[in-house]
């Protein structure tokens, strides 16, 4: 399906503000990813978020879930588990692994962190007519899973026939 005129304009700036948010978001990222006062690094929280979204999990697929190399993740989980916000379990299906769980507080500290991120970005939008803000989480929501669903690499003629090998 070609792209008129129009429609690659629209493109160009949603690409534009993207690359803007995500310029953002670094800098954001690397402010948070300096050890707290409990000594972890802020960016170890994904992990804590994810066993908890997630359920638990090996190392190896927390890193690939993370879009991060193996080494990294052990790091960041054996610090979580010295601080007892995480815990080694059996995996049941493999009795030599070991999956990664949130213990209680974990989930207390994690509650914690989710409740100051909510008081940041209800600050960011607190000037949004309530109809914007939920528009925009409709929409992030869209957006979110179309990149999760289109691959960037594969051209148009791949995502049409990976499409219908899913159907």
């Amino acid at each position: 399906m070609a792209s008129n005129d129009d429609e690659l304009a629209v493109a160009d700036e949603l690409g534009r503000q993207m690359v803007r948010f995500m310029r953002l978001m670094t800098r954001v990222k690397s402010q948070v990813a300096k050890p707290g006062p409990d000594g972890i690094e802020r960016a170890a929280y994904s992990i804590l978020f994810s066993l908890i979204h997630d359920g638990p999990q090996r190392t190896s697929r927390l890193a690939e879930a993370l879009h991060s190399d193996i080494s990294t993740v052990s790091r960041q989980s054996s610090s979580l588990v010295q601080h007892g916000l995480v815990e080694r379990q059996a995996d049941p299906e493999d009795g030599r692994a070991c999956l990664l769980a949130p213990t209680p507080e974990g989930l207390r500290v994690f509650e914690e962190n989710r409740q100051r991120r909510n008081r940041w970005l209800a600050t960011l939008l607190a000037d949004w007519p309530e109809e914007d803000r939920r528009t925009f989480n409709v929409l992030f929501d869209r957006l979110n899973t179309g990149i999760e669903e289109h691959d960037p690499l594969l051209t148009e003629n791949e995502q049409r026939t990976t499409k219908g090998a899913d159907a």
